[in-house]
């Protein structure tokens, strides 16, 4: 997954500038968190399986033990932006594909 200038850390957002694109707020609070949980579960997954090769059988509480490229490949992911920042940054660049369910009264 590819990351662009994402900062971060916090940024104060207008909130009728968000909801513009679906025209309701809680439209927009509701597909930025589906997003967010999206990308946060592929980089849980991808940095499970970077961690696995460095997972031993024999591991106990008691026998951990440090090692370096686990610990960089740790803080590369904790130095990424946070997932809610990149779904934000998807949507205000309209890389977001959202669409709404159609009602029965339709």
């Amino acid at each position: 997954m590819e990351k662009k200038s994402i900062p971060t850390n916090t940024i104060t957002r207008d909130v009728k500038y968000l909801a513009e694109p679906t025209g309701n707020i809680y439209e927009t609070v509701v597909i930025l968190s589906k997003r967010a949980n999206q990308i946060a579960l592929a980089e849980k997954k991808e940095l499970s399986k970077k961690l696995e090769d460095f997972r031993n059988e024999r591991d106990t509480m008691e026998e951990v033990f440090e090692n370096k490229e686990q610990i960089e490949i740790s803080k590369y992911y904790e130095r990424q932006p946070k997932p809610d920042l990149v779904a934000i940054s998807e949507f205000e660049n309209g890389e977001l594909y959202y669409r709404q369910a159609k009602s029965d009264e339709e």
